[in-house]
């Protein structure tokens, strides 16, 4: 790469106020364009003016210029060493959410890097989603996506959080702490796995200011009364240990004394149940030395001063974290009894472990002149693990739990047979390894070997062990497995094979589903036809059978394929009655009850008259109904259209009525529905269900489960539902959970 001398101003061909220049003209040796080619300079010059002119006369919530932030994420993002693209990124993150600039007008200006990092960080503000919980879970799918084309993306992603959190205060209490628990859950977390230890520090300690501000402000004046005597004991350690260093010859070393960032004491208390005068490392010692033998060599001088912690001793140098943290960590007994915690570690690890990722940013650049940071790199083996799994997970609560549970490492070390290592989750089980190797190898899974010897499937997994899969051609999934199992993507491997299984009985499900909506008549034709293919490529899927899968799974609801299908028809030209039939066509065209005036009934068509819904078919406001003359004293009974009990009926005894939208005292009415659901028995899953049914605002009145070991559970359900549209939208985010394999509506007719 050509770099050009530092430069020390930042020269724009735009007028700015002092202050803001006097941001971008700085003394610091991270200034936004130091060391920066000449080429970059001027892209970054350009960017910077670019997004000044969009957001003038934009203002934060503090009251401050917009432009104050993007300058704020640029500013972070050079301090990690960013190059042109990614800094020209910081300025512009926000442009596409918040002014008409399109992605393609950025790639025009900017090229196709800065689109690419741009537009991974846009949030999908301007979509339409039915709750928050699905925003959030779609932006997450995304940006994981972004990710995975450019892992920089979420580089800029955490600088622009980072400096969120910074001015978190201008904002409402209830704000604060949702975007703060969103921090904590996922943006910390990601801050750590990509290793940028000094985001990750401060991401945590400002969550927890604003998550739980009494217990912050308790520890933060804890950690200042005991200073004094912290640095006093720190210091006695330091200097026996560079006397001892020098004297075995290491020339050139750091040693430094650091109190652990608040979070990490008030979760150390909180996981091991201990007050803050119990917790004493909570200072550790830093060495930094030239080499990986000078680790070594300096962890004997550190054991031979003083008595080290048996258990205490870590090896990530030799055993590096997933992130690519390196470091000795060991525990030993300092001057008056109090336990202190060393890290030793190389300059160039202690570089790794602050800046994470970026640290390697100028390495890979000198390979390329276009910078790609893909899942195909070793370190991301955890993103790569991510994106296979998370496009099984239709449901967007059960999704971000799924994120956040893979995000926290905690992890335990194993061996294959040939000596790869493999990082799983503590408490993972033999089942966790072989889906961890590959999808078939857990699927076929019969057994297991820990260290030569046999060993229950579900036995728990420790740090050293070398684990080998016994598989057998004939073997699959037991539902037991989900008992034990701790990684997201065991677990969803196990749930989608159960899924597939039932892959011909979701497909004739749904083609019932559609046939009955669509009438038999030229039904087949329909399903070959244009439209129908147009239909299952918007619904993301590869052929008609698969969308039918999907329909009668759950996935994809019938109303949806219904309304898709009219579009499509009305994009291209009207079908002849030798596509389609004429009634298929009004089903297409039409589909809508005849609105009728509001009446004090809810059925129009039986004013003054006795009558009551039918218990066989149950139906609701939005299906097609019809009334029966009952010969008993109980006037007319009113069934769906498509009961089975209204086929033998005779037309003199059929009475036309509809729906009318109408209240009990102001509330809206609701009408019993029985249903019925076939899961994966695990503990919790009725719950789950029942929490969805609460935020639909749905009530239970009766429910009762049916359990047989090694069998799914059926769940069966009397619910009170105010019309087809909740109903439907229940049935939808009820089967897009992961346990759902079946849910149908008891009685005839629509299901």
């Amino acid at each position: 790469m050509n770099v050009a001398s530092p430069i020390c101003s930042f020269d724009l061909s735009i007028d700015v106020p002092d202050w803001l220049q006097a941001c971008l003209n700085n003394d610091d040796p991270h200034h936004l364009v130091a060391n920066l080619s000449s080429e970059e300079v001027d892209l970054v010059k350009r960017a910077f003016e670019f997004a000044y002119s969009l957001h003038e006369g934009q203002c934060r919530a503090s009251g401050e210029p917009y432009i104050a932030h993007p300058v704020a994420v640029a500013g972070l993002l050079r301090e990690l060493g960013g190059n042109g693209s990614t800094i020209s990124a910081g300025f512009l993150h926000d442009v596409v959410e918040d002014t008409d600039v399109t992605p393609e007008d950025i790639e025009q200006r900017f090229g196709e890097e800065v689109r690419r990092l741009v537009e991974g960080v846009t949030k999908l503000s301007k979509f339409n989603f039915s709750s928050k919980t699905e925003r959030q879970a779609e932006n997450f799918r995304r940006m994981f996506l972004a990710m995975a084309r450019d892992i920089r993306v979420i580089v800029v992603k955490l600088a622009d959080r980072l400096h969120n959190m910074r001015t978190l205060h201008h904002l409402p209490p209830q704000k604060q702490k949702r975007i703060a628990q969103e921090t904590l859950d996922i943006f910390a977390p990601l801050a750590n796995r990509l290793g940028i230890g000094r985001f990750k520090w401060e991401l945590e300690d400002l969550s927890f200011k604003y998550l739980d501000p009494e217990s912050y402000q308790r520890i933060r004046e804890l950690v200042a009364d005991k200073r004094a005597d912290r640095e006093s004991r720190i210091q006695n350690v330091i200097t026996t240990i560079e006397t001892r260093l020098q004297q075995i010859g290491i020339p050139n070393f750091e040693i430094s004394g650091r109190p652990k960032h608040l979070y990490g004491i008030f979760h150390k208390m909180q996981r091991q149940q201990k007050a803050f005068h119990e917790i004493y490392d909570i200072a550790a010692l830093r060495i930094i030395v030239g080499s990986n033998d000078e680790c070594y060599r300096a962890l004997a001088v550190v054991h031979d001063a003083f008595s080290p912690i048996p258990g205490r001793f870590k090896d990530y140098i030799g055993l590096p974290k997933p992130n690519r943290y390196q470091s000795l960590h060991t525990g030993v007994i300092g001057r008056g009894g109090r336990p202190i915690e060393v890290q030793i570690r190389t300059y160039e690890m202690h570089h790794v472990a602050e800046y994470g990722i970026a640290a390697h940013w100028k390495y890979k650049e000198s390979g390329s002149s276009q910078t790609q940071w893909t899942t195909e790199d070793e370190k991301f083996t955890w993103l790569r693990q991510l994106l296979e799994w998370q496009s099984d997970l239709k449901d967007a609560q059960e999704y971000l739990d799924s994120i956040k549970d893979n995000l926290f490492e905690d992890d335990v070390y194993v061996f294959t047979p040939n000596g790869d290592v493999i990082s799983l989750k503590q408490g993972a089980t033999p089942i966790d390894f072989a889906y961890r190797i590959h999808t078939e190898v857990g699927n076929h899974c019969a057994g297991a070997k820990v260290d030569g010897r046999i060993v229950p499937l579900d036995s728990l997994l420790i740090n050293g062990s070398i684990v080998e899969i016994i598989t057998q051609k004939n073997s699959h999934p037991s539902l037991d497995w989900l008992n034990f199992v701790v990684t997201p993507s065991a677990r969803n491997r196990i749930r989608q094979w159960y899924k597939r299984s039932h892959r011909d009985e979701n497909v004739a499900r749904g083609r019932e589903m559609l046939e009955k909506e669509l009438g038999k008549s030229g039904f087949e034709a329909l399903l070959k036809s244009e439209p129908m293919q147009d239909v299952t490529e918007r619904c993301n899927y590869q052929t008609v059978e698969d969308l039918l899968a999907a329909v009668g799974y759950g996935e994809v609801t019938l109303n949806q394929v219904v309304n898709r299908l009219q579009d499509a028809v009305k994009a291209r030209q009207t079908p002849t009655e030798s596509e389609f039939s004429s009634s298929q066509m009004l089903s297409l065209s039409t589909g809508t009850v005849p609105d009728t005036q509001a009446s004090k009934s809810p059925i129009a068509g039986v004013e003054g008259m006795v009558y009551h819904v039918a218990g066989c078919c149950k139906p609701v406001p939005g299906e097609p109904i019809i009334g029966v003359v009952t010969r008993s004293d109980r006037g007319i009974s009113i069934h769906r259209q498509n009961c089975h009990n209204v086929e033998s009926v005779p037309g003199d005894r059929l009475v036309p009525v509809s729906w009318n939208v109408c209240s009990q005292n102001g509330r809206p009415q609701t009408y019993p529905v029985d249903i019925s659901i076939e899961v994966l028995d695990r503990v919790g899953v009725l719950n789950d269900i029942l929490s969805r049914l609460k935020d639909n605002n749905i009530n239970v009145h009766s429910a009762q489960v049916r359990t047989s070991e090694g069998k799914p559970a059926i769940i069966d359900l009397g619910i009170g539902i105010r019309d087809l549209a909740q109903l439907d939208r229940t049935f939808a985010q009820i089967r897009k959970m992961s346990d759902v394999l079946n849910m149908r509506r008891i009685g005839e007719g629509r299901s």
